[in-house]
């Protein structure tokens, strides 16, 4: 049998069909959400369709939603209040199961899928969201779709997509001491760029990858979007298998026996053959943060903001200076002399219990900069009660830290939690684009040990020097 890499392996377990230059692929589950699912489940009663498998659906209420102590679907936004007014009717209409932000289940869905079993190897998986890829570090095939696909998904359980091509990172050596998962892939990206994989289905591979936990592969692989890839994905093994035994939705007894058996299966062969390839030293990777307003601006901690000058084309002196005014930044200006404003902690990137405890470590004993506002938003609702049973809430709280109920927050800009206009952040997010964050904000990108240090300062410092 040809050597097969592990996406051709799950590809054509899922292919129903070729069409031209697409394949037909079965979807295994599918999660919606409220801001990209009104419109399709709009389009499929229109055309008197029904929902094909809702049993392989599932919804949870995270973008819009508020995430202060007491919230209320009333107290979301206007829009926000439609939005889930509009989930909660049509899960209902179509017997979905909908986590709301009242369910112990509830979270962002890219954090609560893994969590509760929902995202298991081999899988191919969808969502209407492009960080659906963050799935993908459990060894399965996880999409990021448009509302019209989400609609096609409802109806059909399948998905037409032009098959991307393959890429492989190998990350060699290890991380050192005080380099995140969010440091590697952002050093990955700012190599790439965001068209460094384009096109691709981009597999991480090696020795730091293997050595990391589930948490930090979902970093990774979460930001392979960032880079242009198509979906992101790593191998399962022992890590994975330890970390999904025994949750909610994952299978149980023989079935577990069974489904073992298949997940080792799941590799990718030694002779098989990539598009592309690229090796990543882990020991020479940094704390990282970037500093304009694409991912691909990144620089290590000792860095300098470039100079438009030194890019080799008008195109990239014009980027570097429309970044550079954006962001409110002078060339040569050290990062670690970039002044804060605002700290958020979070995301499907890195609202994890991991990350809230590593960067409770660099803020135990310390306090936020008095002209700082920072704020720490978990993943998930398990996520926030399991923080708490440990004692990081006050930790966070006696730091001068806003402890939140799990959400999205200010990682998409559409509720509550926002940038004023030209308030500077550090971000455990994973955009940073012109107004992600609210219009006007100035977003840099950081690990959370990273952005915690950057709250107690008010500005960013190297944490590999804290004691």
């Amino acid at each position: 049998m040809q050597a097969r890499t592990l996406s051709e392996k799950i590809w054509e377990a899922h292919r129903i069909r070729d069409v031209d230059t697409s394949t037909l692929l079965y979807i295994d589950r599918h999660f919606v959400f409220e801001v990209t699912s009104p419109q399709a489940f709009e389009s499929l009663r229109d055309a008197g369709r029904q929902v094909r498998r809702p049993d392989a659906t599932l919804a949870v209420a995270d973008h819009n939603i508020p995430t202060l102590e007491g919230r209320t679907e009333m107290s979301a936004s206007e829009d926000g209040q439609a939005q889930l007014r509009l989930l909660r009717e049509n899960t209902t209409w179509a017997g979905i199961s909908y986590f709301d932000m009242n369910d112990r289940r509830q979270g962002i869905v890219h954090v609560i899928g893994p969590e509760l079993g929902l995202s298991l190897p081999g899988m191919t998986i969808a969502c209407g969201d492009s960080h659906t890829a963050t799935h993908g570090a459990f060894g399965s095939l996880a999409f990021g779709i448009g509302t019209s696909e989400v609609e096609h998904v409802l109806a059909t359980q399948t998905l037409l997509i032009e098959r991307p091509r393959t890429m492989r990172i190998i990350v060699e050596g290890a991380l050192p001491f005080g380099v995140t998962a969010k440091d590697l892939i952002l050093t990955v990206i700012g190599r790439i760029g965001t068209a460094g994989a384009r096109g691709h289905i981009l597999e991480f591979a090696g020795p730091a990858i293997k050595a990391m936990s589930m948490e930090a592969r979902m970093t990774v692989v979460s930001m392979s979007i960032e880079a242009g890839a198509r979906c992101g994905l790593v191998a399962p093994d022992q890590t994975t298998l330890e970390y999904l035994k025994d949750r909610e939705y994952a299978p149980k007894g023989s079935d577990w026996d069974q489904a073992v058996a298949y997940w080792q299966t799941l590799f990718s062969d030694d002779d098989c053959q990539f598009d592309r390839e690229l090796t990543i030293n882990a020991n020479e990777v940094e704390p990282t943060v970037t500093w304009g307003t694409s991912p691909e601006d990144t620089l290590p901690i000792s860095g300098f903001v470039p100079d438009p000058a030194d890019a080799a084309s008008k195109n990239g002196r014009d980027a570097i200076q429309r970044s550079i005014d954006y962001m409110g930044l002078r060339s040569g200006q050290p990062i670690s002399d970039l002044k804060i404003d605002r700290v958020f902690i979070g995301s499907c990137t890195n609202g994890r219990l991991e990350d809230l405890r590593s960067a409770a470590e660099v803020v135990k004993g310390r306090h936020v900069a008095s002209h700082v506002r920072a704020l720490v938003v978990p993943g998930s609702t398990a996520v926030k009660q399991q923080a708490e049973s440990e004692g990081l809430d006050k930790i966070f709280l006696d730091a001068g830290f806003e402890w939140r109920e799990s959400g999205c927050s200010m990682c998409v800009g559409l509720n509550a939690d926002q940038l004023g206009w030209g308030e500077r952040c550090a971000a455990t997010s994973n955009r940073n684009f012109e107004g992600r964050q609210g219009a006007g904000g100035r977003t840099h990108l950081a690990s959370p040990p990273m952005a915690a240090a950057a709250a107690i300062f008010g500005h960013f410092v190297d944490v590999r020097v804290l004691k």
